[in-house]
């Protein structure tokens, strides 16, 4: 018995090995989204060598992961250095390696993930604030021991402006407050929180201020 072979049309242009390559390595390095990537992943393996860090960035959820490189040159830079186990929070940009056939990302900066991250950008925001000199003990105003009117800047449909009227009504009856409402979540939110306070410094009355965010429950609101 004899195989028939089927007949294959060869289409009028085949691509190398490199011209695959190169057009592969194109799509990646030159895609916009690509040039600069946040991506957040766990170290799984991590290793100093002379030329930079060599780490693996993984998703252990998903069963994927992506190979990751720190020259030299930008090691010193980095917040956190990528140690096994961590969650980290890395940018960079895709690098194709014609040679091996094989993607990296190169690494310029590695933040800590999750409640790091969130610790790092506190102590930023304190940092830049102790620099505009918003913590300066000589700009501070001693607070009234028993004021008589206190300003509140939050959202009157928020947890917040019930607890606060519940707590201040049980502790100190009798207080006037005056409530300044805002929204306080959005984009839009700083600017009507900064229309909010001057609101009340212009009515002139509040002797305290309240900004407030959330219900007490949540332990989100702050007191100013």
């Amino acid at each position: 018995m004899t195989s028939v072979r089927p007949n294959l049309l060869v289409p009028p242009e085949v691509l190398s090995v490199k011209g695959l390559t190169d057009y592969i390595q194109a799509l990646l390095e030159e895609d916009d989204q690509l040039v600069q990537v946040w991506v957040e992943g766990e170290v799984s393996s991590a290793s100093v060598q002379r030329s930079g860090i060599f780490f693996t960035l993984q998703d252990p959820r998903d069963h994927a992961s992506i190979q990751c490189v720190t020259w030299h040159s930008y090691s010193d830079k980095l917040v956190v250095q990528p140690q096994p186990g961590e969650q980290v929070l890395v940018l960079g940009r895709i690098r194709l390696y014609p040679q091996r056939g094989q993607y990296q990302l190169m690494v310029w900066q590695v933040l800590p993930a999750g409640e790091g991250l969130r610790s790092l950008q506190y102590r930023q925001l304190r940092d830049r604030l102790t620099l505009e000199g918003l913590f300066d003990p000589f700009r501070k105003r001693a607070l009234p021991r028993y004021p008589q009117t206190i300003g509140v800047v939050t959202s009157h449909q928020g947890a917040a402006w019930g607890d606060i009227q519940r707590t201040l009504k049980a502790r100190h009856p009798g207080l006037r407050v005056l409530l300044s409402p805002t929204r306080v979540q959005g984009v839009q939110a700083p600017e009507a929180i900064v229309t909010a306070i001057e609101r009340l410094i212009a009515d002139g009355r509040a002797e305290v201020l309240i900004l407030s965010r959330g219900g007490w429950s949540h332990r989100r609101s702050g007191l100013l």
